[in-house]
């Protein structure tokens, strides 16, 4: 009989020390989803951006690249970024950037323009209220000089107190050696003619 207690003593002592890991461990996963989730909520706009890996997930078409490059413009605009941040934006957006585009905007003048232009936007108290872009099937896509060209337009709605604007640029893409659209170059839509184009 006493070997019978002790053996139930054993077996009980073990399968409660088990429960009591099992409880521990699902408590402990709770916890620390919980505070992911927490983190997840709390990442800001800017921070959101910030978090795409062009060198691993470059967006796809002339219109996604121009989406992300929006997302930026509202975050230089629109957010209150640290300086760190601004420059990391900076970064991304120039990642965006033919390279063409970008040997003719060093580093230096282009983070300078660009501070001094957020600074003017701000500082007269306007906002970015809205980005239209075209749709997919308005992508205006060509070839010249060897070169595959993309065309997209998107507008711009500029808010400064009750008094609404709008503008429309038209971006010029173009697809570099690894097969991603870069952007070339933009320009107001009443400044951009037809043009002649090779297919």
């Amino acid at each position: 009989m006493k070997t019978k207690k002790g053996k139930f003593t054993t077996q009980t002592t073990i399968v409660v020390m088990v429960l009591i890991v099992a409880v521990v461990g699902y408590y402990c996963y709770l916890v620390n989803r919980s505070n992911r989730q927490v983190e997840e909520r709390t990442l800001t706009t800017v921070e959101n951006i910030l978090l795409r890996d062009l060198e691993n997930n470059y967006p796809p078409t002339p219109k996604e690249v121009i989406r992300y490059y929006n997302d930026i413009i509202k975050c230089f605009y629109n957010e209150d970024c640290s300086q760190e941040q601004l420059e990391e934006l900076a970064l991304k957006a120039r990642g965006l950037y033919d390279q063409e585009l970008l040997d003719h905007n060093a580093w230096d003048t282009y983070i300078f323009n660009l501070e001094a232009e957020i600074q003017d936007f701000k500082s007269n108290k306007r906002k970015i209220s809205n980005i239209s872009l075209a749709a997919s099937t308005d992508v205006d896509e060509f070839t010249q000089d060897g070169y595959k060209f993309a065309k997209i337009r998107c507008g711009y709605n500029i808010l400064q107190g009750r008094e609404s604007s709008s503008t429309i640029q038209v971006y010029l893409l173009r697809k570099d050696s690894d097969g991603h659209w870069k952007i070339y170059g933009w320009d107001l839509a009443e400044n951009v003619g037809n043009g002649q184009r090779e297919d």
